[in-house]
């Protein structure tokens, strides 16, 4: 007898489970929302509004193509649907997109979206374009629980996970922007996704990969596993499932060669100390020559720049005999930040260093500095406009009272 899928509801006794509705919640108009619904959970939106199953089957197969391939949000364009079925289906659905509150370009190409869900929370997505790819920086929640005394994000409470839709969401929305409809393997600026933004994405699992396995799916979106990497701050006991289960590229924020340091700068150190994070990147299913596991290391001045620094991070590289590249990142301060970015000379000679031991070191050239494209850095301007408009207002209002 096979598992039963995610959408099922096993039935007690020696029979497989039937099919069962998940409890989809209606937006504020009534409407499902399509976009994010795994293939099986879209068929049964279909067939919970009483469509029949055989047509639920057909429909949401086109509903897929259109949503997904085409980019369609609107019922009355998709013109292998019947016109007596488009305002049935604009009656009971819709297909959303995430709501733009700023979107700024900068002088180097990079683009930065602040975005809104329905529940009025805030959060962010960057994409940084390249001579030879375009990647897409997607938040997994809005603010962050994990407090990393380098990352702005973790200056915000945790507010709350992002789901599929508002994951997948990201991504349709750049394409949208980008004009890379229809959907198509070659000659498109959005080659690559990191899931990097706004949130630890391994305490956000089953929402993740959801949204995931859509971006990933053949008969839409299409973007291969290898062009997609999750980011993870060191969340231990989920590391090996993303790698079962996800099965994408594994970046891993370390930031510290010292469990003294990682403690101070990554507080989820204190639970899952440095030698526990490099083993479970050591078990990470499908981790090869070919595909490198990604360290990202923050450059702090005077506090995990130096030479001693950058020699213990290749011990411990090749103890662990890791395949690995080490991403460099000059520190984007902000105000108020506890640290300063290492100089560019100490950069250059811990770069210098990794690379002659045979790890791939580069130094991430800083993008978008112009727009705040630091995560979180545009959302808390908004909120600082936001503020200052209210405060404005106040005192208008006081001056118009006498």
């Amino acid at each position: 007898m096979q598992t039963a899928p995610a959408f099922s509801m096993p039935i007690p006794g020696h029979i497989d489970p039937v099919p069962v509705p998940r409890a989809l919640v209606p937006r504020s108009d009534g409407r499902i929302d399509l976009l994010g619904l795994s293939k099986p959970d879209l068929r049964m939106a279909l067939e919970t509004s009483q469509l029949d199953p055989k047509q639920a089957k057909l429909r949401a197969k086109q509903l897929w193509h259109w949503i997904y391939n085409r980019g369609v949000t609107d019922f009355s364009l998709m013109t292998d649907i019947s016109k007596t079925m488009q305002p049935w289906l604009e009656q009971r659905f819709t297909i959303s997109r995430p709501q733009v509150v700023e979107a700024q370009v900068s002088t180097d190409g990079t683009r930065k979206w602040l975005l809104r869900t329905d529940d009025g929370n805030d959060y962010e997505m960057v994409f940084i374009p390249d001579a030879d790819r375009g990647t897409l920086c997607v938040s997994s929640q809005v603010g962050c629980t994990l407090n990393c005394r380098f990352c702005h994000t973790g200056t915000m409470r945790l507010v709350r996970n992002l789901s599929p839709s508002e994951i997948v969401g990201q991504v349709m929305l750049a394409r949208d922007a980008l004009g890379e409809w229809p959907s198509q393997p070659e000659g498109r600026m959005l080659t690559n996704i990191v899931m990097m933004g706004m949130g630890e994405p391994l305490y956000n699992f089953d929402n993740v990969r959801d949204g995931l396995k859509i971006v990933m799916d053949g008969d839409g979106i299409g973007l291969s596993r290898r062009r997609i990497t999750l980011s993870t701050s060191g969340v231990v006991p989920l590391m090996a499932r993303a790698g079962e289960e996800i099965s994408v590229n594994l970046a891993v924020s370390l930031h510290a060669v010292t469990n003294e340091i990682r403690d101070e700068i990554v507080p989820i150190n204190r639970k899952y100390k440095l030698e526990e994070v490099l083993q479970a990147c050591a078990d990470y299913p499908g981790a090869n020559n070919a595909r490198r596991i990604t360290f990202e290391y923050v450059m702090l001045k005077d506090k995990n720049d130096s030479d001693a620094d950058a020699r213990e991070l290749v011990r411990l590289l090749k103890l662990y005999d890791l395949p690995a590249k080490v991403n460099l990142i000059p520190f984007n301060p902000w105000p108020g930040a506890p640290y300063e970015c290492s100089t560019p000379e100490r950069i250059k000679a811990f770069s210098n260093i990794v690379f002659d031991a045979g790890i791939s070191a580069p130094v991430r050239t800083p993008r978008g500095r112009d727009i705040d494209a630091a995560c979180g850095q545009l959302k808390t301007a908004s909120e600082k406009k936001t503020r200052a408009e209210l405060d404005r207002l106040a005192e208008e209002k006081q001056a118009a009272l006498g």
